[in-house]
């Protein structure tokens, strides 16, 4: 170190035993006196090579004249001095001691009339974002991290930094490099800022104690995190021991950090780092961005919150909302459309927000009230939101909603093969009028599922007869409701259907209009298979629809044959029976029978042909998914393989109609699927349904199937054989598509 002779050291240095005190450094420039000097770390002859280097490598462009500079805390140095003779004459020099200040300003205000001299903080910067080219760094970082306050300072300093330095700016920090010190630089600048070290020469003959080392890093606007660079030999300063070990280990662990970023496209960021720029600057809309984090700390929130926020990727479409927060409750975080990149991309469209934060509640938030959730997020989804952070634009809270205005909860039960199970009667938001003529539904949904109704019926009353709870005709218990004139029986009215994608199901029977017409004429049956029963309204509605259709349903589930019968007025007869088993177990069996039979007799079994069904069959696929977590909640994904595909085009070999019920969010898998129809059917259509995520896929072995062009008149015959129409306007003979 250079200073002033003839002062006792050990009175100087006892001044600055805090070196983030303004009055222990006033007093201790006060006893070095005027015109002293005072270098820290590294004096200018082993500084001036590397210094001049990296700074000329920055101003080749612009040249040193017009190149901006700023030394923070700089004291009694005479870097700067030195730095003007170089040509870099623009260096504004601050410090919080006025006496330094003042001393300073009055040494070289006439032979460095452009050099700048100011009272500042330098944890408080007064200058302009994006005003200096290089800002250098001669021990005021090590100084600001005192034991006493942490990293407190050091990251507030260095915050102001990344503020005022330029894009392609350097920060250059002379350092011990103490452990403290480079993880909290390390930290702040992972993000968009690329780093190397060099080893600060020492002076020839000395053996000083410390290694002085500067730290180079330059503001980027890449997001990845750059790998630290060491421009030194290790081995020349190896005798520092020590120091420099614990260097070398500090840059090892920040780089095994860093390069875990660079290999993960979807990990976990911390809010720190995504505040310090890990996926690009926060309080700017970045196309695409997509990035998960924790949202919440202990004391200053009530709950920890899993967040993922997207930037939606066309930013040039207009939108309701800057930013929007969307809930996503526990019971349906697990499905895809919550859980897949490519589901979350479909609700940042539905959001109309530019920015959408989607929170997942867990079973930490169980008993809270929604209003305490969001009272709770709404600081913290502030902090994510675009712009500047005074922005008061409302931030609305979003959440997957069923549209119920009042639920009625008739029963619930849990089988060991669906789970969990619930009968509810509802009234929707949208019924409005007197109470006493709202429709009533009644609704089948799976706990697994909650968000997708299973089957839903619509609920009517009529006046009960002596023979109070049993329907005797059909021997099914029946519901009943008790009023002022006495009793009402509330039974399911299966002359109509309530859910969409049935309509559309009945609807592509048009496809094979002259076959029904044929087996109507000729007074057979057409053998219609339902893999799924449900709540059994499909297969009832066909029963009491189409009497010229034999009925048989497949259901892998026991329980919900009871539900079916003991809810939904489902019942069984010489038309309608049920198969308790495996869909595609039975199909296997009936081809396998089928196979057997012809080859023995050149018959089919009884049991799929007889001389009163006519050789077409409908097979229809209704069954729902378990497992949510695959994009495909209908049907499941072994009824789309090509192995049952090929069964099902064996099954359905004399002619007949394939129907699949698909439900899939993913364009990519819905494609899948369709290809594999392509491939094994002769013909493909497609119903897919307004307002509904259900797409009714028709598929033909053989080409039995009228032309799109014909089904105007071919749905107009299809309603002339049904005793009971279905909506007018509900299914559009426009809406299909051929695929093949």
């Amino acid at each position: 170190m250079e200073g002033k002779k003839g002062i006792a050291s050990s009175e100087i240095f006892e001044t600055l035993g805090d070196f983030t005190s303004k009055e222990n450094w006033d007093k201790f420039f006060t006893l070095r006196g005027t015109g002293d000097t005072f270098e820290w770390y590294a004096e200018w002859p082993e500084l001036r090579d590397p210094l001049i280097s990296e700074l000329q490598s920055s101003s080749a462009s612009d040249g040193a004249a017009d190149f901006q500079i700023l030394v923070p805390g700089c004291g009694s140095s005479r870097v700067s001095e030195y730095l003007y003779d170089a040509g870099f004459r623009r260096t504004t020099n601050i410090d919080f001691s006025k006496v330094v200040v003042s001393d300073m300003l009055h040494r070289y205000v006439r032979s460095k009339p452009e050099m700048r001299w100011r009272v500042m903080d330098m944890t408080d910067l007064q200058f302009a974002d994006d005003f200096f080219d290089a800002i250098l760094d001669k021990g005021g970082l090590d100084a600001l991290m005192e034991p006493e306050y942490g990293s407190k300072l050091g990251i507030k300093y260095l915050k102001e930094v990344k503020r005022v330095l330029k894009s392609g700016g350097k920060f250059l920090c002379l350092t011990l490099a103490e452990s403290h010190v480079l993880d909290v630089l390390f930290t702040e600048l992972r993000f968009g800022w690329e780093t190397s070290i060099h080893s600060i020469p020492q002076k020839p003959g000395s053996k000083p104690t410390f290694q002085t080392f500067m730290v180079v890093t330059v503001k980027e606007k890449l997001v990845a995190p750059n790998l630290i660079k060491l421009l030194f030999d290790q081995h020349s300063i190896i005798h520092k021991g020590g120091q420099v070990h614990a260097l070398l280990n500090a840059v090892e662990n920040e780089n095994r950090i860093r390069s875990g970023y660079t290999a993960s496209a979807d990990i976990m960021d911390s809010l720190k780092d995504l505040q310090l720029g890990a996926k690009g600057a926060l309080n700017e809309l970045v196309p695409g961005r997509r990035c998960q984090t924790i949202l919440g700390e202990q004391g200053s929130s009530l709950f920890h919150y899993k967040a993922v926020l997207l930037d939606s990727h066309q930013l040039s479409e207009p939108f309701l909302y800057h930013c929007g927060v969307f809930i996503v409750p526990k019971a349906r975080a697990h499905e895809w459309l919550f859980t897949s990149e490519e589901g979350q991309w479909l609700i940042v469209e539905s959001s109309k927000a530019a920015r959408l934060i989607m929170i997942f509640l867990d079973s930490s938030h169980t008993g809270s009230s929604m209003d305490d959730i969001q009272k709770d997020l709404s600081p913290l989804v502030r902090n994510l939101a675009p712009g500047k952070a005074d922005d008061e634009a409302r931030i609305p809270f979003m959440m997957a909603g069923d549209g119920i205005k009042q639920r009625n909860i008739v029963h619930e039960v849990t089988s060991a093969i669906t789970g969990h199970i619930i009968v509810e009667d509802v009234i929707y938001d949208n019924a409005d009028g007197d109470p006493s003529e709202l429709k009533l539904f009644r609704r089948l949904t799976f706990g697994r599922s909650s968000s997708m109704v299973q089957s839903e019926a619509l609920l009517s009353q009529e006046a009960h007869s002596k023979e109070a709870g049993t329907d005797r005709k059909r021997n099914v218990p029946s519901s009943r409701t008790r009023t002022k004139r006495g009793s009402k029986v509330t039974k399911v009215d299966h002359s109509c259907l309530a859910s969409l994608y049935h309509s559309g199901i009945v609807s592509g029977f048009a496809l094979i209009i002259s076959a029904l017409e044929l087996a109507v004429s000729s007074g057979k049956k057409i053998r219609t298979y339902i893999v799924g029963l449900g709540a059994g309204l499909l297969p009832m509605f066909l029963h009491a629809c189409l009497p010229f259709l034999q009925l048989e349903v497949v259901e892998l589930d026991p329980v919900m044959l009871d539900l079916a019968t003991q809810y939904f007025n489902f019942v069984e007869d010489d038309r309608m029976k049920v198969h308790i088993g495996d869909g595609i177990r039975f199909i296997e069996d009936a081809n396998v029978i089928k196979s057997h039979e012809q080859e023995t007799d050149g018959t089919c079994p009884e049991s799929l042909a007889n001389g009163n069904s006519s050789g077409i069959k409908i097979l229809i696929v209704d069954a729902d998914s378990s497992d949510l977590s695959s994009g495909l909640s209908c049907p499941p994904s072994d009824f789309v393989e090509e192995s049952f595909l090929l069964q099902a085009k064996n099954f359905l070999s004399e002619g007949g109609l394939f129907v699949i019920n698909l439900v899939s969010r993913s364009p990519a898998i819905r494609e899948k699927v369709v290809l594999r129809l392509k491939a094994a059917f002769s013909q493909l259509f497609s119903l897919e349904l307004e307002e509904d995520v259900n797409e009714v896929l028709f598929a033909s072995p053989r080409n039995v199937c009228i032309d799109v062009d014909q089904l105007q008149e071919a749905v107009a015959k299809l309603r002339s054989l049904m005793k009971f129409p279905l909506p007018d306007g509900q299914i559009e003979p426009g809406k299909f598509k051929c695929l093949k």
